[in-house]
């Protein structure tokens, strides 16, 4: 788009164009009083198109689908007070995830900020600490150049939500308007290059090392550096896991791959991790549900190489030998040249020997479940729903049991096809996600796994659903309970079941049909393909099924809170 030089816009025009000028597809948002101008001025182009939601929670979690599932900024537009503080949970659980947003927000105008004026809140204090930065915009001359500067930081170093809070008056506002090229922040650099030194030295305690595990997380998604990642593996032979946040980093069907680690990792991830006398983490935090307590992790020596975007997150919880601060990316490229340069082998012999120490972990089957059951069990379901989509689904979940089996049971061989919150753990986060992801791949496969708890946090979607004949394809498996309540309740609360029964569940067949989609209830095993495969067919609607599951059900492997990553609870221990 041209620059418009010498042209006077109104703060609500310069909202749009700054849009248009980044390229934005969608906004994702809901009115209100403090943003009718700008709303005004969406109306009056067909470029950027926008999305309304049915509440603010849902805008900021379509938004972080949609990026999560393109590698582009996801927008959303909300208004002032209650417009966004409905939104602060999706906003904080893209914080946690390190997803790239810009968050428009309305407020009241600048002669009234600070009297308790109508639907005033702080936004700027009530979102700092989940926001990469936030901006309160005063002039309406800066305008332009904070919106440039919230794409910029939205999308550099470490990637994460940005806010810019935008008066009322300001959109009234005429001034010249000239949209940066580029953007200078002299307190803002992000190391993007590796340290040679340190790269060299971490190549040579990998190809020196008797027991490798390569360590991956959300990082090497959003870095886009599946690729990568995938020829380093092949290349050195090692072990490779991914974390929650990093499934499709790796192929999830290769032989290489151990599964996901951590609290509901398998056995033979979380063995080779304790295990291990080099352990490269790359794009990953050594967080508490993926190496439990970190006095136990470091019982065990060994050399560890962190490859990460952001220095604050290396050494933060376990001490590490090597630090690498760069794009997992470029890092990785600079990995791989110097292997393929150097000529330089992992010692076949050894790693054979521990290859073959993982096959005897790998022996236990801990994902086993009751395959002969009559009443359904969710692994069931899920291993039904990646044979019927063929592994190419997009896949987005809520939180809880089935957001556990779901990572467990369908195996991602592509990047940006699991979608879930993982930091924050945001129940209500899958069916607005899976909004976003649709919108981001029209004709693609959609599904959302859910629970009957998670899925009415954020029901009204639905109704977004209908109006934007979004085809998804929502998997509850309804236990009747909120399923990992319950499940620590059982084991660590006397089977005192305190408020995790849900009794009085609506009739989820008759409440999609209330939307204008089809509702099906699936109850027995020998139905759940059939079901699932003619609602696959169903290319344009929305379809809910309902599976009813085994309320008794478990996640196993299970790591008890405060325990170390090797002492895990399996089914067959109980």
């Amino acid at each position: 788009m041209d620059r418009i030089k010498g042209v006077e816009l109104t703060g609500a025009e310069i909202v749009v164009r700054c849009l248009q000028e980044e390229g934005v597809e969608y906004v994702f948002g809901y009115p209100g009083g403090a943003v009718l101008y700008i709303y005004d001025e969406l109306f009056k182009q067909d470029k950027v198109k926008h999305v309304l939601v049915r509440h603010e929670q849902g805008a900021a979690h379509a938004a972080d689908g949609y990026s999560r599932a393109s590698d582009k900024v996801g927008v959303c537009l909300v208004t002032s007070g209650p417009g966004l503080t409905n939104a602060v949970t999706g906003i904080a659980t893209a914080y946690m995830d390190s997803i790239p947003m810009v968050i428009l927000v309305g407020q009241v105008p600048t002669h009234a900020i600070g009297l308790d004026a109508f639907q005033e809140v702080d936004t700027v204090g009530i979102t700092r600490p989940c926001v990469k930065h936030n901006f309160l915009v005063k002039d309406v001359a800066d305008l332009a150049p904070t919106i440039k500067k919230a794409f910029y930081l939205a999308t550099t170093g470490r990637p994460g939500p940005v806010l810019v809070d935008i008066p009322k008056d300001i959109t009234t506002m005429p001034t010249e308007f000239l949209y940066p090229e580029s953007v200078s922040m002299r307190s803002y650099n992000p190391v993007v290059k590796g340290h040679g030194g340190q790269i060299k030295k971490a190549v040579q305690l990998l190809m020196e090392a008797e027991r490798p595990m390569i360590y991956a997380g959300g990082g090497v998604i959003l870095a886009n550096a599946a690729q990568q990642l995938t020829d380093l593996v092949r290349l050195t032979g090692h072990p490779v896991t991914n974390t929650l946040m990093g499934l499709g980093g790796y192929p999830g069907t290769d032989k290489q791959f151990l599964g996901m680690l951590g609290m509901h990792g398998t056995y033979e991830a979380n063995m080779a991790m304790q295990n291990c006398d080099v352990l490269l983490a790359i794009g990953a935090r050594f967080d508490d549900r993926v190496i439990g307590n970190p006095e136990h992790f470091g019982q065990n020596p060994r050399k560890i190489i962190h490859i990460d975007i952001d220095p604050s997150s290396i050494s933060k919880r376990v001490k590490v030998d090597v630090p690498i601060v760069g794009n997992v990316s470029e890092v990785l490229d600079e990995f791989l040249r110097l292997i393929r340069a150097g000529g330089q082998k992992p010692d076949a012999a050894k790693l054979k020997a521990w290859w073959k120490t993982i096959e005897e972990w790998r022996g236990k089957d801990c994902l086993k479940y009751d395959h002969a059951s009559k009443i359904i069990k969710p692994q069931f379901v899920v291993e039904k729903l990646y044979e019927v989509t063929g592994g190419d689904a997009f896949v987005t979940s809520d939180v809880g049991q089935h957001q556990m089996w779901a990572a467990q049971f369908y195996k991602f061989d592509k990047p940006r096809r699991w979608i879930n919150s993982g930091g924050l753990g945001t129940m209500g986060f899958g069916l607005p996600a899976a909004m976003g992801a649709q919108m981001a791949n029209p004709g693609a496969t959609v599904a959302c796994v859910t629970g009957e708890s998670s899925i009415q946090m954020c029901l009204q979607e639905l109704s977004t659903c209908k109006q934007y004949r979004l085809p998804i394809k929502i998997v509850s498996l309804n236990n009747k309970y909120m399923g990992m309540v319950r499940q620590w309740q059982e084991f660590f609360h006397g089977n005192r079941y305190s408020e995790s029964y849900m009794d009085a569940l609506p009739d989820f067949v008759k409440l999609a049909e209330g939307y204008g989609h089809r509702g099906v209830q699936i109850t027995k095993p020998e139905d759940v393909e059939p079901a699932l495969r003619d609602a696959f067919k169903r290319k344009n609607e929305l379809v809910f099924m309902d599976f009813l599951t085994d309320p008794t059900e478990n996640v196993f492997p299970m790591i008890p809170g405060g325990k170390g990553i090797s002492e895990m609870i399996l089914s067959e221990d109980l």
